[in-house]
């Protein structure tokens, strides 16, 4: 069982009591059932529910729109809402009032091959496992109960985001009971707001060659959105290698309404890219960190090396040529990699990011505190790479790289895990966006220990290191005012008293445990 936690802050100040409480009721009907098992039961009840609730909802409307000719039984009225169509044997009210029986688990797979069926879009997305015997029936039961007290399709429901909630809170909370095997579908959502906040996706084509659950994809939608934009201003690429994965994402991406083009094959991106010819406006990814097991005795001789060739042993820069081979002309990219890649000289890795920095891609680094994610206990950095920094968008600042420096950022949620906030991602992003000369952005300014532009001279100084506290400096302390030798002095003194206190403190202990001796 995942350890019962307390309800946390959400980025905005809030706290989560609804979504954390709804996740607590369904841990404890998970028992001894794996947490990565038990993801894929929770999730797809929620997908199932909120299908029929907007099934439902919409089918009210037409019913007391009949009048004017609505037909709640052609398909088209709902599909034109994005809505699916949903036949009576999935509908959640069929499957809440069958609930308690033992083949409820058939009753849900038959639901989830009845959906499918009618709506060609989710084929071999939705989970069909839920009659296998280790799966125990009456809590599969008290789970149907649970969500049925939850409205999550209906319009008040959607306007106020509830399934997105409900849904990004159940993926973080399982990441974090799974540990190390959930870095690949979930990326922490403060880490993917400061990506999609500072490359600031109003429109173009959005690319996650391992897009694991989707959320590159749900922020950037919501970015548009929150910006004034439409949704179809965006279209979404992606790929991913694990297909129970691949199922999350287009789950994922299904209940919002968004339409994404992710591809999937067991080869991988780098064996079998699905979108060869796709140049793309953006690139926001989270790579598995220091991958030894991508292929790379495979691809020596591949195009996509322009900078040189990875190593067989990390595909860390494999990742970063496959990036950039994606981009369009003026293109930009932001990811995620661990904090080895800013340094390392090992296996030709420091050659490869010497040659991207002489050809003025590196565009912005940002060291990120400890403890964001749930997978790894490596530090990570992100790295923004644009194809062309003199192209009408922004100010030219070819020759110049920003460098942020943002451990100390970010607040403790519990013993183990940080999360930004915020004030954190405003910032982090608006001074990349003042630095590149953002309309309304303000003006940038070096902050010591914070932020500092360096010519490119001054990194091959560092020997094409991008670490940026190597470039930042220390902060600056404020004056107090007081004079050096009075302050030395005030000091001496309180040390001196700190001494003496704890003199005193050994003798109490040490007269206690003698009287304790002779009484005894």
């Amino acid at each position: 069982m995942a350890r019962a936690k307390k309800a946390k802050a959400n980025g905005t100040g809030s706290v989560l009591g609804f979504e954390a409480s709804l996740f607590l009721a369904a841990d404890k009907l998970r028992k001894n059932m794996d947490a990565g098992e038990y993801k894929h039961v929770a999730l797809g009840l929620i997908f199932l529910k909120y299908i029929s609730d907007a099934f439902e909802a919409r089918r009210e409307e037409l019913v007391a729109a009949k009048a004017k000719g609505a037909d709640p039984e052609d398909r088209d009225e709902y599909t034109s809402e994005n809505v699916f169509w949903v036949p009576k044997s999935a509908r959640w009210s069929f499957l809440q009032a069958n609930a308690k029986q033992p083949t409820i688990g058939k009753l849900i797979d038959d639901a989830m091959l009845a959906i499918e069926k009618e709506n060609p879009t989710l084929k071999g997305v939705l989970p069909k496992d839920y009659a296998r015997p280790a799966l125990d029936k009456t809590s599969l039961g008290g789970l149907i109960d649970l969500f049925a007290g939850i409205g999550l399709g209906d319009a008040d429901a959607r306007s106020k985001d509830i399934l997105g909630r409900v849904y990004e809170y159940f993926l973080s909370e399982f990441a974090s009971a799974e540990g190390k095997q959930s870095g690949q579908f979930y990326t922490p959502r403060s880490v993917v707001r400061v990506l999609v906040e500072m490359l600031a996706p109003y429109k173009g084509r959005v690319f996650d060659p391992c897009c694991g659950s989707g959320g590159m994809f749900v922020q950037s939608e919501k970015f548009v959105e929150a910006h004034g934009g439409r949704r179809g201003d965006i279209s979404v690429y992606g790929q991913e290698s694990n297909s129970t994965t691949w199922r999350l994402a287009k789950m994922n991406l299904a209940i919002r309404g968004i339409e994404a083009n992710i591809a999937w094959n067991n080869e991988g991106s780098f064996l079998n890219d699905g979108h060869k010819d796709l140049k793309a406006d953006y690139v926001l990814a989270n790579p598995p960190f220091n991958d030894s097991d991508w292929g790379g005795e495979r691809l020596r001789d591949d195009a996509r090396w322009k900078y040189g060739v990875p190593p067989v042993g990390n595909a860390n820069f494999a990742w970063v040529q496959h990036f950039v081979h994606h981009l369009a002309p003026t293109g930009i990219a932001g990811f995620v990699l661990a904090n080895g890649s800013m340094s390392s000289n090992q296996s030709g890795e420091g050659e490869i990011r010497k040659a991207m920095v002489k050809a003025d891609l590196v565009d912005c680094m940002v060291a990120l505190p400890g403890q964001l994610f749930y997978s790894t206990q490596i530090p990570v950095c992100l790295w923004f790479l644009a194809r062309n920094k003199k192209n009408g968008r922004f100010r030219d600042r070819r020759g110049e790289v920003l460098f942020i420096d943002a451990r100390e950022f970010g607040t403790l949620v519990d013993r183990v895990h940080r999360e930004l906030s915020d004030a954190d991602v405003a910032k982090i992003a608006g001074t990349y966006h003042a630095w590149r000369g953002d309309k309304d952005a303000g003006k940038y300014e070096d902050v010591a220990g914070f932020c500092k532009s360096a010519k490119l001279d001054e990194v091959a100084a560092h020997g094409h290191v991008l670490t940026p506290g190597r470039y930042v400096g220390a902060a600056e302390v404020e004056d107090d005012g007081e004079p050096f030798d009075q302050k030395l002095a005030r000091l001496t003194k309180t040390l001196a008293e700190q001494f003496a206190e704890g003199a005193r403190l050994e003798g109490a202990i040490r007269t206690s445990l003698r009287s304790l001796n002779a009484t005894t």
